[in-house]
């Protein structure tokens, strides 16, 4: 809903009533993650994407008519077979949607969800989307990692179940459905939940403020990240330079690491990009960006330089005490071998790396391979029920 929730917050406030299309699970080659949103305002406007363009027809009328009836409904859209023009995905996918009506009086919390996301504070959204008791199907529970939740599922046994084990996912920013028991009962069926949690964003750090870094930072932002520029050299970091970054830092590249791990800011999400290739900031601060502890470890660490300049690196930080396992960490040289040359077109290959390790691509060209489009690394969801 992120993507769509300055547009529904805009109707919300002007007192109209909005069909609202989510995604709560995908399968296969299905183009668009769960969490993805459409909406229909009060005008007949669409905003936003359920499939890349599969089946918004479909999604848009059931939303005219879940707003006209009142009644949400959870829809499944899979591959098309037999006419071209039929309702499905013809990527051969499969979706789970989910689409309701919201307004002030179904969803009185929006405002306050929409400040919290805005100001980057993590919150999820709990949404009934199936039950054996249709009275409960759409109800809402707004969880935050230490207040109490916000709303009801329709008993309090449910709430407490549920709001523990959502704050999980939302310490990881994971979106899922959840199953349950019709009360609650973590071991029973009948109960379905979609839980979207909205967690800071995931973090950028790159250190050496140099022609590379700012394109980097530009395809950081594009991709999602918050992203922070650092370098020791005040004369290179400067805001101007770096119009994409978040945050620009001066500051020994070392030593900034240590202090935001020290506070807690950096986690499993957090991306690291070393383009100094300097010696004398990139060995100290691989020493402890390779050193951070499991639960701040990054989910990438990657080195700019030359193959001899990656040997030199190699060598230093051995001398340092790193181990093999420590050196395995992180990538060097840093990127996938696209036969980038631009500082642009070396930012796209950053990138693309970055993409590949987290779902598990191989960064090959998918027409010489076989197999699914989109990898994932939850099995579960990958099998429709």
């Amino acid at each position: 809903m992120r993507e769509v929730l300055d547009d529904l917050l805009q109707w919300w406030r002007s007192g109209d009533e909005v069909g609202v299309g989510t995604v709560v699970a995908s399968w296969r080659s299905a183009p668009r993650p769960p969490g993805a949103s459409m909406l229909v305002g009060p005008d007949g406007t669409a905003v936003g994407s359920v499939s890349g363009g599969c089946v918004e027809g479909a999604v848009y009328e059931q939303a005219q008519a879940v707003v006209a009836d009142g009644s949400p409904v959870l829809e499944r859209y899979g591959v098309s077979d037999g006419d071209a023009f039929a309702v499905g995905l013809t990527c051969g996918g499969v979706l789970d949607v989910f689409v309701e009506s919201v307004s002030q009086q179904t969803f009185p919390q929006l405002e306050e969800l929409a400040a919290d996301i805005a100001a980057s504070r993590p919150v999820a959204v709990v949404t009934v989307i199936d039950h054996p008791e249709p009275g409960r199907v759409g109800r809402r529970l707004i969880v935050r990692p230490t207040d109490q939740p916000d709303g009801s599922l329709g008993s309090d046994r449910a709430d407490a179940a549920v709001a523990d084990d959502v704050r999980g996912l939302l310490a990881q920013g994971r979106s899922t459905v959840l199953t349950y028991g019709p009360d609650g009962q973590r071991r029973g069926e009948g109960m379905r939940v979609f839980a979207a949690s909205y967690a800071p964003k995931p973090r950028l750090l790159v250190f050496g403020a140099i022609d590379f870094a700012a394109a980097v930072a530009r395809v950081g932002a594009f991709l999602g990240y918050r992203v922070t520029v650092c370098d020791a050299r005040p004369v290179f970091a400067t805001a101007a330079r770096f119009p994409d970054a978040d945050e620009v830092v001066i500051d020994w590249p070392h030593r900034y690491l240590r202090r935001h791990a020290d506070a807690g800011d950096l986690d499993e999400r957090t991306v690291i990009c070393v383009l100094t290739h300097d010696p004398k900031f990139d060995v100290p601060l691989l020493e402890v960006a390779l050193r951070l502890p499991a639960d701040q470890r990054p989910a990438y660490v990657g080195a700019m330089g030359s193959r001899r300049t990656h040997e030199d690196r190699l060598q230093r930080l051995r001398t340092a005490g790193l181990t093999d396992t420590e050196l395995g960490r992180f990538s060097s040289p840093i990127g996938l071998d696209l036969g980038a040359r631009t500082p642009e077109e070396t930012a796209v290959s950053i990138a693309a790396e970055i993409i590949a390790l987290r779902w598990g691509g191989g960064g090959e060209r998918l027409s010489g391979i076989d197999g699914a489009i989109h990898h994932g690394d939850d099995l579960e969801r990958r099998t429709p029920s």
